[in-house]
């Protein structure tokens, strides 16, 4: 018994050296050389998520061919998507061209949909809809004002522990 068992230490003992990667350079390794899962032939491939939030968010008119004949044949698939897609549509429109007076409209449509997330959105719309009718509906915007206080907070960050107020203000004043 003592002998046997002294035989198997050693043969691990030698195992921890370079017995043991040896031995597994000479098992067989399983390669894969094909896809396991190939698209039926005749049949496209289904377009990421990604690839249809961009068909829908892009004009119609500003779609190639194929992405278009693709986007069609999503939406003929699914009718909650169409219904959605038409709604953004819509209020892309309301957004590009400073309709804001046809926001209540689109609201009240959003909000008879069985979308929940649209409805949600259009909700939230109706919180403060003085003042988003007048964001769709003026032509000034504060995006330089933005841009500033964007700027003064990275210069903020970046000198966050470095020195007093009077140096930042002096950049803030100097890269203005």
């Amino acid at each position: 018994m003592a002998g046997r068992l002294h035989q198997r230490l050693e043969i691990v003992g030698r195992d921890q050296g370079t017995g043991l990667p040896g031995r597994l350079r000479q098992r067989p390794r399983l390669r894969q050389t094909e896809p396991t899962w190939q698209a039926p032939a005749g049949r496209p491939r289904t377009p990421s998520t990604r690839a249809v939030t961009r068909w829908i968010l892009t004009r119609p008119d500003a779609l190639a061919e194929s992405d278009r004949l693709q986007l069609k044949a999503v939406l003929a698939g699914c009718p909650e998507l169409d219904a959605l897609t038409e709604h953004v549509r819509s209020f892309a429109h309301t957004l590009t061209q400073l309709q804001g007076h046809q926001l209540p409209a689109w609201i009240e449509a959003a909000t008879s949909t069985d979308l929940p997330s649209l409805q949600r959105f259009a909700r939230h719309l109706e919180g403060d809809l003085d003042a988003v009718i007048a964001g769709l509906s003026q032509p000034w915007n504060s995006g330089v004002v933005e841009g500033h206080v964007n700027r003064i907070k990275m210069l903020k960050r970046q000198m966050f522990g470095r020195a007093g107020f009077e140096l930042l203000r002096k950049r803030v004043l100097l890269y203005s």
